[in-house]
């Protein structure tokens, strides 16, 4: 119980946090949205942004939940993450980048939805958000 109260604190702190980016890329300050981006996957999941970019898209749940014990829970976070780094890079004109963390971000929620047992329609709409993304940054390629 203790643990899932503390992830669930996390998860608040993070939606702040990110909305504070969203802000940020907003305004067009891109270099503090990167420096707290890179803040934030240190804060939430105590590995640096490059770790996660370094691990390849198909190796990207196996690598994380069996050689580094990460939860569902870190997943949903880490797709956070990454959702927010392909927001900041659309916003800087680099829709190659943005694809590739979009893709990343949706592979970690189809694969958390499809592991627990609960129902979310925030987490589904996520996944039909990134998809609409996607499929937007492609046609104007």
């Amino acid at each position: 119980m203790y643990q899932r109260d503390y992830i669930l604190r996390m998860i608040e702190m993070l939606g702040d946090l990110l909305r504070a980016i969203a802000g940020m890329i907003t305004r067009g300050d891109f270099s503090q949205a990167n420096e707290k981006l890179s803040d934030a996957y240190y804060f939430m999941l105590r590995k640096d942004s490059g770790f996660f970019q370094r691990i390849p898209l198909n190796k990207l749940t196996t690598t994380l939940l069996q050689d580094h014990n990460y939860t569902n829970d870190h997943l949903e976070i880490l797709a956070e993450l990454f959702f927010t780094e392909a927001e900041l890079r659309v916003a800087q004109g680099n829709q190659g980048d943005a694809i590739t963390y979009y893709e990343k971000s949706i592979t970690l929620l189809e694969f958390v939805d499809k592991a627990n047992k609960t129902y979310s329609a925030d987490r589904l709409e996520k996944i039909l958000q990134i998809r609409n993304k996607i499929s937007e940054i492609q046609k104007n390629l």
